[in-house]
């Protein structure tokens, strides 16, 4: 079981009135001015990487430059927080299904409510993630890294980042009664530094944060955490064909914007991100991060984002992760 110590280690047009619920009339001129998002992870992250592509293919579309603010920290809360509170109109969520749904079944206390605090515009993308050893290491299926930390006990470790990997590890962990010991970090890169130098066994991340470093020969994969394979690594197994039946976990993306966001606007941004998913360019984008096409409607991204929650709060129960 993870103490609460451990996780706790881890460590004028413009104007809000007229674009969170206003006139009509307001509606018609957005966007007037600069608009930005904000990543809950590290520039040159997995989810940076995904969040400015999106950023900019809006700014393609509407003639107006989407920023990127980085704000790490908290598994992604600090930026959630701020998406929801920014009533300003002109703050779009770019956001990960695992920084969202993830916290009411991690945390007490959340500073947003996943569902309530946001009018979901689409989906994007969904992500698979991946079970990490070194490419040094002897282990080339799930069964001999399992055969090792059986014998390890409680001197192994693995390394976490996100909820993602969080809970795809202690899945696996109980599947097979291991004592893994979790090491967390602040973010992917030391941890796959350490997953190379051999410092922790292994470690769970989205696939499009690995791939640079699977292209540079650092790591391998073993198997991935949903029970059916991932279209873009077709020659990994799955969690199910690794024995690790509990997990059917990967996470998606998707477009939301603060609740009582203007109905003309989420309209028009649905409108935009479905024209953005069905190009070649996105096509291309998606392969090349190791996701797949995720398409939606601004009803069935609400319906995902409820389901979730629930799958999320399902997995913390079954992991025996206590809440902080």
């Amino acid at each position: 079981m993870i103490s609460r110590r451990e996780l706790l280690a881890y460590g004028g047009a413009a104007a809000g009135a007229h674009f969170i619920g206003g006139a009509a009339g307001a509606q018609d001129a957005w966007p007037s001015q600069d608009m930005k998002t904000i990543c809950g992870f590290p520039a040159g992250s997995g989810a940076d990487i995904v969040t400015r592509f999106y950023a900019k293919a809006l700014a393609d579309r509407i003639g107006r430059n989407v920023s990127v603010e980085n704000r790490p920290g908290a598994f992604g809360n600090i930026a959630v927080e701020a998406i929801a509170r920014a009533k300003d109109g002109h703050t779009i969520g770019i956001l990960p299904s695992s920084a969202v749904a993830a916290a009411p079944a991690l945390y007490k206390t959340v500073p947003f409510d996943p569902v309530a605090d946001f009018d979901q515009v689409t989906t994007l993308i969904k992500v698979p993630w991946v079970l990490l050893v070194a490419a040094s290491s002897p282990f080339k299926t799930v069964a001999d890294l399992t055969d090792h930390l059986r014998k390890q006990g409680d001197k192994a470790s693995y390394g976490s980042v996100a909820n993602s990997g969080l809970i795809s590890s202690e899945l696996y962990k109980l599947a097979f009664d291991l004592k893994t010991v979790e090491v967390k970090y602040k973010d992917p890169f030391g941890m796959l530094n350490d997953l190379d130098g051999g410092h922790i066994a292994f470690a769970h991340l989205d696939a499009s944060t690995t791939l640079a470093t699977i292209k540079q020969g650092k790591i391998r994969l073993l198997a991935t955490s949903m029970q059916t394979r991932a279209s873009a690594f077709p020659d990994v197994p799955s969690a199910a064909e690794s024995g690790i039946k509990n997990s059917n976990l990967f996470g998606y993306w998707s477009i939301a914007m603060p609740k009582g966001t203007a109905p003309q606007i989420i309209a028009r941004l649905e409108k935009i991100y479905n024209e953005i998913v069905a190009t070649d360019e996105n096509k291309k984008f998606v392969a090349n991060i190791g996701c797949e096409l995720f398409a939606g409607t601004t009803a069935s991204a609400r319906e995902a984002l409820v389901k979730e929650v629930e799958t999320w709060r399902e997995y913390v129960r079954i992991a025996k992760i206590e809440k902080i």
